[in-house]
């Protein structure tokens, strides 16, 4: 089994394909968009094969984040100095460095940043 993709719903769906196009080398799949309920989506897929879907749809894209669900999305961007690089390059764009980059309790050298919409990437090695 492996998880097949994620989805995650934003409010600004063509900002937030070109966020993942530039820094993370995804290709993306047609828009999808259903007349008739006015979802629209893109897949944004990894050379490795993981996906992200972003999603968005009249009167959903403005719901207020609950407490308890989603709290981050791993990237895995290579080797330590990798991690360094994404999280210099992120904060001379002006996004937000949250975290490290820093070798966490449980083991892992990551960086956290935010996306556009405050959505938590931790960016990690392999």
């Amino acid at each position: 089994m492996k998880v097949e993709h994620i989805a995650i719903w934003v409010k600004d769906l063509e900002k937030m394909k070109a966020f993942y196009k530039k820094y993370f080398n995804i290709r993306s799949s047609d828009l999808y968009h259903n007349e008739k309920t006015g979802f629209r989506s893109y897949f944004l897929n990894f050379e490795e094969g993981s996906r992200i879907e972003l999603t968005t749809k009249q009167h959903l894209a403005n719901r207020v984040p609950e407490s308890f669900g989603y709290a981050h999305m791993a990237i895995a961007v290579g080797d330590r100095k990798a991690v360094d690089t994404f999280a210099e390059k992120f904060v001379e764009d002006g996004f937000p460095l949250l975290s490290g980059p820093r070798t966490t309790g449980d083991g892992y050298y990551e960086a956290v940043i935010q996306d556009p919409e405050g959505n938590l990437i931790e960016l990690t090695t392999e």
